[in-house]
C-alpha cells in the first residue's frame, strides 16, 4: 500500500500518538450525560418521564391518608390499607423488573404508566374503602416506572456514564416530588379537592404515556449500534465491546417477538431470570441495600415526632428541613459526574465512603444537642444518601452484568420494600425506649453494612474498579 493510504495512527510518533488516546479518553469522561451511549434527546426524554412520575404521585400520596379516613375507616384500616400498597410493591417489582427484560422496555414501561393511569383514575371516583382499596391495586401492581427508565438508561449508556445519568435522572424526579405536593396542597383546599388532584394526576400518567410513545426509539437503536461500534477504539475492553453487542442484539430481539409471545412462556422466563439472580453470588449486595434503607428509613421514621420532644420545634419546621434536604439531594444528583471522575469511577470505594459518611451523620443526629446539630447533619446527609442510592444501583448492575437489568432493578426495589414495611415496626420498638432510639439502630445496621461491604472488598475491587461478570 501506498504510505498516503496508511492509517495515521501508524504513520504518527508513539508519543503523540498516545497523547491523542489520552486527549479522547479525557473527552469522553466529560461528555454530557447520554452523549456518547445513546441521542442526547432520548435520554433528556427518560428525564422528563422520571419528573413527571414523581410530580403525579406527590400530588395524591400526602392526601390520601385524609381521604381515606373521610371515608369513614379507623387508624387501623388505614394502616393496614397503607401498608397494602408495600406488600404489592414487594412482590410485583422483581416480576415486572424481568417482564421488562423479556418483552422490551417500551411496550412495559408503557403497560405500567397506562395500568397505573388507571389505578388514579379509580382513586378518582372512591367514594367507599372499599373502592379506594380496589383502586391501590393497580397501582401497587404496576407502578414500577421509575425501575424500567433506569433500566432503559442502563441498557443506553456506558458503564463510566451510568452513575452520571442515574444521578440526574434522580435528580429530575426529585424536583418532581419537591413540586407536587405544592399543587396538592394547593388543589386539596377546593371542594372536592382530592377527587381533582387524583383525576390530573391520572391526566399526568396518561400525558407520560404518550410521551414514551413519542420517544425516538428507531433512533435509540442507531444510537447504540454507533455506540457499540466505536467502543472498540475507547477505554473499553474487547469483552466489554463484545457484551455490549449482545445486549443490543438480545434487547432489540426481545423487543420484537416476546411481547407476542404465550403468557405462560413469558412467565416460566421469568421465574428462570429470577432463579438464576437468586442463586447468584449478589447476595451481600443486596444485603447492604437492605441494612442502609432500613438505617436510612429509620432516621426518617419519627423525625418530626423526635424533634418536637427533643428540641421542642414545630412540625412546620421539620417540614421545611426535609424540603431543604430534599432540595440539596437534587443538588447532589447534579454533582454525582464530577464526583465519580474524582474517584476514578470506582463506584465500590465511593458507595463505601458515602455510607461511611451516611452513618457518622446520622451518629451525629442522635446525639444531637441542638436543633443546628440537626440542620447540619440532616445538610450532609442529603449528599450521601443520594450518591449512595445511586452507588448501590450501579453496582448491581456492573457486577450482575448486562443481560437482566431489569430483573435486577426489581430485586433490588423489593429488597427495598421489605425494608420499608421492617422499619416502622423497629421504628416503634425503639421509640418506646427513647426518642433518639431509631437513630442509634439506624447506626447499629448501617455499621453492620459497611462490615459486609469491608469483607467483600477483593470481589469488587479489581485495578481500582468494580469489574463486569455476567450472569
Amino acid at each position: 500500500l501506498p504510505v498516503s493510504a496508511a492509517p495515521r495512527a501508524l504513520r504518527r510518533p508513539d508519543a503523540a500518538a498516545r497523547m491523542e488516546e489520552e486527549e479522547d479518553e479525557d473527552s469522553g469522561g466529560r461528555r454530557a450525560a447520554g452523549s456518547s451511549a445513546a441521542p442526547a434527546r432520548f435520554v433528556r426524554c427518560l428525564y422528563a418521564v422520571g419528573f413527571l412520575d414523581l410530580f403525579g404521585v406527590s400530588m395524591v400520596v400526602p392526601l390520601m391518608n385524609l381521604h381515606i379516613k373521610s371515608l369513614g375507616a379507623s387508624h387501623t384500616v388505614a394502616g393496614i390499607i397503607g401498608s397494602l400498597y408495600g406488600v404489592m410493591q414487594l412482590f410485583s417489582s422483581t416480576f415486572v423488573g424481568c417482564w421488562s427484560d423479556i418483552v422490551g422496555r417500551r411496550y412495559s414501561l408503557l403497560a405500567c404508566i397506562l395500568l397505573s393511569a388507571l389505578g388514579y383514575f379509580l382513586l378518582g371516583t372512591s367514594t367507599t374503602v372499599s373502592l379506594f382499596v380496589i383502586a391501590r391495586v393497580p397501582v401497587g401492581v404496576f407502578k414500577h416506572t421509575l425501575s424500567i427508565s433506569k433500566a432503559l438508561l442502563s441498557d443506553l449508556v456506558s458503564e463510566r456514564d451510568r452513575p452520571l445519568v442515574m444521578g440526574r435522572f434522580n435528580a429530575a424526579s426529585s424536583v418532581g416530588f419537591i413540586l407536587g405536593p405544592v399543587v396538592g396542597g394547593y388543589l386539596a383546599e377546593f371542594e372536592g379537592g382530592f377527587y381533582q388532584t387524583a383525576f390530573i394526576c391520572a391526566s399526568i400518567f396518561l400525558l407520560n404515556g404518550g410521551l414514551v410513545w413519542m420517544l425516538p426509539w428507531s433512533e435509540e437503536n442507531t444510537g447504540n449500534r454507533k455506540h457499540y461500534q466505536n467502543k472498540g477504539t475507547n477505554s473499553f475492553s474487547a469483552k466489554s465491546n463484545h457484551d455490549l453487542h449482545l445486549k443490543s442484539a438480545t434487547s432489540r430481539a426481545v423487543t420484537n417477538s416476546s411481547f407476542f409471545q404465550s403468557p405462560w412462556i413469558q412467565v416460566a422466563t421469568v421465574l428462570k431470570k429470577i432463579k438464576g439472580i437468586a442463586c447468584s453470588n449478589l447476595w451481600d449486595i443486596f444485603l447492604v441495600r437492605f441494612l442502609m434503607s432500613v438505617a436510612i428509613l429509620l432516621y426518617y421514621s419519627n423525625f418530626t415526632l423526635a424533634l418536637e420532644e427533643r428540641f421542642g420545634v414545630k412540625p412546620l419546621f421539620a417540614g421545611y428541613l426535609m424540603s431543604y434536604s430534599s432540595a440539596l439531594g437534587v443538588l447532589a444528583g447534579c454533582l454525582l459526574g464530577p464526583i465519580t471522575r474524582l474517584y476514578g469511577h470506582n463506584t465500590y470505594r465511593l458507595l463505601l465512603h458515602s455510607s461511611t459518611f451516611t452513618c457518622v451523620l446520622i451518629l451525629l443526629y442522635a446525639s444531637a444537642l441542638s436543633i443546628w446539630m440537626v440542620i447540619l447533619s440532616s445538610t450532609f446527609l442529603a449528599f450521601s444518601t443520594t450518591i449512595g442510592r445511586t452507588c448501590i444501583i450501579d453496582l448491581e448492575l456492573t457486577v450482575g452484568g448486562n443481560e437482566a437489568s431489569g430483573t435486577l432493578l426489581g430485586v433490588g426495589q423489593s429488597v427495598t420494600s421489605v425494608g420499608r414495611i421492617i422499619a416502622p415496626l423497629l421504628a416503634g420498638i425503639a421509640q418506646e425506649f427513647s426518642p433518639c432510639g431509631p437513630p442509634s439502630l439506624a447506626v447499629g445496621l448501617a455499621l453492620v453494612a459497611i462490615v459486609i461491604m469491608n469483607a467483600n472488598k477483593q470481589k469488587y475491587c479489581s485495578h481500582g474498579s468494580v469489574k463486569l461478570k455476567n450472569q
